[in-house]
């Protein structure tokens, strides 16, 4: 385990990122770590990684040369993402990642199915727009009415819910089948699903709540 650390970490990947966004990440995940690139994101953005993760294709010299070499951990391996590397080698109670939901649609798809590869961390992916996280064996969210929720599953996936304007209940969710986008809270959101397979769809402005969310979720997935 690279890093193991007891608060949230900020994980900042190589996509466009605002100072706004990175801030308010790390108001909840204080501790920045980068996957390769991102390292060049978060130091022009006047946050220091604790450590720089990934297989360093796209790690500038310059930053290399604000680091110390300490903080510095290349793995080579070109079978997985700079993304999957950080959640296999990262050990906290949750990750906030900016930087992940770029202009390239196969990267997001990507770091979804990284998500869903490591079940076992708790991880919120930020973006412009909305937000994305796999949801734990049960889930409340404490959501205003009207707000959106779309749930996607990755895999077959059946659950319960109650709060939401179309109940999931007798379901059955595939990625090929059944989708539950585009529907809405009535109020505070439950939810139980039972598999690691189904995305959950916020917009941005929830983050506080959905941390809140998987940080005092009672139940993890095993590791895969």
């Amino acid at each position: 385990m690279i890093v193991d650390e007891k608060r949230p970490i900020t994980l900042v990947g190589g996509a466009e990122v605002t100072k706004a966004t990175l801030n308010r990440a790390r108001a909840l995940a204080p501790v920045v770590v980068a996957a390769d690139g991102g390292a060049d994101v978060a130091l022009i953005n006047h946050a220091v990684p604790q450590a720089v993760i990934g297989d360093f294709d796209s790690l500038s010299d310059w930053a290399r040369g604000q680091l110390p070499s300490s903080a510095l951990h290349p793995i080579p391996d070109q079978d997985s993402t700079d993304f999957d590397k950080c959640l296999r080698n990262i050990h906290t109670p949750l990750v906030i990642g900016v930087g992940f939901s770029g202009a390239r649609l196969d990267h997001q798809l990507a770091a979804y199915n990284t998500l869903v590869r490591h079940p076992h961390r708790r991880c919120i992916l930020l973006g412009t727009e909305e937000l994305v996280f796999l949801a734990p064996p049960e889930l409340r969210l404490d959501l205003p009415k009207g707000c959106e929720v779309s749930l996607f599953p990755f895999g077959a996936v059946e659950g319960v819910s109650d709060g939401l304007k179309y109940p999931i209940g007798g379901l059955n969710f595939a990625p090929d089948g059944r989708v539950g986008t585009s529907n809405h809270a009535t109020g505070p959101v439950s939810l139980s699903v039972t598999a690691p397979k189904m995305l959950v769809i916020l917009p941005q402005i929830m983050l506080e709540i959905a941390a809140e969310a998987l940080l005092h979720a009672r139940a993890d997935w095993p590791e895969n």
